[in-house]
């Protein structure tokens, strides 16, 4: 009697492949963490059986979180879509609960943390970016969504710009511009490129903000838009909406340009945040003070810029002089002298990407960034695969998100992004960061070894 139908084991229908490349890219940012820490003469046995190390700390966290994913596979896909809506409540709970004076916990001036004692500490933005994506996918794959329609296509957004507002609340800027990355779910789904033509104007407009003047922007804007009536003045008989549309246009992006930008870049973002982004295009930031503020003195000023400008700086130029001096094919692992003598600040994690251009040169950067590629590559191939549109989504979601963080911390760390604190995918130290990915990924591959369901 055949007994294999009737007692499946783990394996059948997992992706093998998603796996191997999920532990490949987490083993190569172990021994990256590890050529930051070596020293000659480190008791390498020691340190990782004590935990002394953040090499040490990371490989046991794969350890542990490699059984959890294997829990994960062994779980009822459909719990994923009952429990959708329940854990998305509970993470902006734990959002908003770290506001609560005696719960939350800040952390290098962001309010993103819950202390869980013993010196452990909870980041719920993490967390809540899985359940914040399981809900989208429940909302999406509903049969009463009709997601052609604009009110449904507004509280799909609603569902993932909601987390993002409160993590900004937070001061975690970065963390919440993760949760944009969910509008690539949502396109392929059916949102019209419309909407992303605009979202990508506004942000060529926050662009020149930076560049010119506001009031210069302002003329240049109101020219733009004159020359476009004079332009279509023979269409406006045919399409009365047109002329509607150009005001409309030129009225949104005066007002983004003039008030919306300067207001998020002097009361939202932190200075080092917006010095960050005004170094990007060469100019100098400086922040607006209020009528009653004491004006600082010229010599105050011209210490503070310089000292703003060498903290803004110095990450960012050690880490391209370590990825500049690797060369071809780098100077080898463990004869790094920029990653291994503590010259990039938080090496480990933000810049981790230095160790491998330092070590292995152009070539190791190339075989790296095509992993991730292969990855990304394959996640959607299981996307397009999906008899269920809540696994679809799901699956773009997962590939959106880690995108993102790969795109954003290699841009940073060659000096073409603002340092935001997003780490490199799987390879940056982080036990959270690590959870949230393994996570996310080995719920995908459940999702895709029961693809002959139809989930909502």
């Amino acid at each position: 009697m055949n007994t294999t139908a009737k007692n499946p084991t783990i394996a059948k229908g997992v992706d093998s492949l998603t796996i191997w490349l999920f532990f490949l890219i987490a083993l190569i940012g172990v021994l990256c963490i590890f050529a930051v820490e070596y020293r000659e003469g480190d008791n390498i046995v020691q340190n990782l059986l004590a935990l002394k190390k953040e090499y040490s700390k990371q490989l046991f966290y794969l350890g542990i979180y490699s059984i959890l994913g294997v829990i994960i596979l062994l779980t009822d896909s459909k719990i994923f879509t009952t429990m959708a809506n329940l854990l998305y409540a509970l993470g902006i709970v734990l959002l908003l609960a770290t506001f609560i004076p005696g719960v939350g916990k800040a952390v290098n001036g962001s309010h993103s943390w819950i202390a869980l004692g013993g010196g452990f500490n909870l980041q719920p933005a993490e967390f809540c970016k899985i359940f914040t994506l399981l809900a989208l996918a429940k909302y999406i794959s509903r049969t009463e969504t009709h997601f052609d329609q604009f009110r449904s296509q507004v509280i799909a957004g609603g569902i993932a710009v909601l987390p993002a507002l409160i993590t900004i609340m937070q001061n975690e800027t970065g963390l919440a511009l993760v949760y944009f990355s969910l509008f690539i779910p949502m396109y392929r789904e059916g949102l019209p490129p419309s909407i992303l033509i605009v979202g990508f104007a506004l942000g060529v407009l926050a662009v020149m903000t930076l560049v010119l003047e506001k009031y210069v922007l302002l003329a240049v804007l109101t020219c733009v838009a004159l020359l476009a009536i004079i332009l279509l003045r023979r269409q406006f008989k045919r399409n009365r909406r047109l002329l509607s549309v150009i005001i409309g246009g030129w009225l949104l992006a005066s007002v983004v340009s003039v008030f919306v930008v300067p207001y998020v870049f002097d009361n939202i973002l932190q200075e080092y945040q917006a010095r960050r982004i005004y170094s990007l295009v060469g100019k100098d930031y400086q922040r607006h003070r209020g009528a009653h503020a004491a004006a600082p003195t010229e010599e105050e000023s011209r210490l503070r810029h310089q000292k703003a400008s060498q903290s803004t700086d110095y990450n960012v130029k050690q880490s391209k002089i370590a990825i500049g001096s690797g060369g071809l094919i780098g100077k080898g692992y463990l004869k790094g002298t920029q990653t291994r003598y503590d010259f990039v600040p938080e090496q480990s994690t933000d810049f981790i990407f230095c160790t491998i251009g330092e070590d292995f040169g152009f070539v190791g950067c190339v075989v790296l960034l095509g992993l991730y590629l292969l990855l990304l590559w394959h996640i959607v191939t299981i996307a397009e695969r999906q008899r269920s549109v809540f696994s679809r989504v799901y699956a773009y979601g997962v590939a959106s998100i880690i995108f993102f963080h790969m795109a954003v911390n290699v841009c940073m760390t060659i000096g073409l992004a603002p340092v935001i604190g997003i780490p490199l995918p799987l390879m940056s130290y982080g036990g959270s960061s690590l959870l949230t990915f393994t996570i996310l990924i080995f719920i995908m591959i459940r999702l895709d070894a029961d693809r002959h369901i139809i989930l909502r």
